[in-house]
């Protein structure tokens, strides 16, 4: 199977462009699946929701740069577990002409100090997220009905997987 000459992306409100394959920038992230007494935390942005994470940074392991992203996006120390799953996502960047190719890696991790902040988030984060919030993991409804922002995987099914864990 041959490597298309282009990839249509989407941008966060679900519009969709088409850019040559050579425009993409490659971009491993890392995102915490946190469940704690029934309920999962949730990173807002945007007025929606997706898990707490980012971009591996050059030189950073996979647990550096998810401990990293969680305490920036929510004040939590956390360790990181098991690895949930993986996706792909095409996406252009929200206020430029950017084009990723991005890889998502989801793990479950367990909250180990901190208290919930916005204090950590970097210059750009205080444009558009707000405090994380914690949301009943058993009303399935309520999640199914928020804007998330995520892979193509519907993060219900990540929740899932993350809850049939050990």
């Amino acid at each position: 199977m041959s490597t298309p000459s282009t990839v249509v992306c989407h941008d966060r409100d679900g519009n969709l462009y088409t850019t040559p394959r050579e425009r993409l920038v490659f971009r491993p992230s890392v995102y915490g699946v946190i469940i704690d007494n029934g309920k999962i935390l949730l990173s807002k942005q945007w007025g929606g929701y997706d898990f707490p994470g980012g971009g591996v940074e050059i030189g950073e392991t996979i647990s550096q740069a998810l401990q990293r992203e969680v305490k920036e996006e929510t004040g939590l120390e956390v360790e990181v577990g098991h690895l949930i799953t993986a996706d792909t996502s095409f996406y252009k960047q929200w206020d430029a002409d950017r084009y990723f190719h991005a890889v998502l890696l989801y793990y479950r991790c367990r909250v180990v100090g901190g208290a919930l902040s916005t204090k950590f988030f970097d210059g750009r984060e205080k444009e558009y997220m707000e405090l994380a919030e914690w949301k009943d993991a058993s009303n399935i409804e309520a999640l199914r009905s928020l804007k998330w922002y995520s892979s193509k995987r519907h993060p219900l099914e990540v929740i899932a997987e993350a809850l049939s864990l050990p």
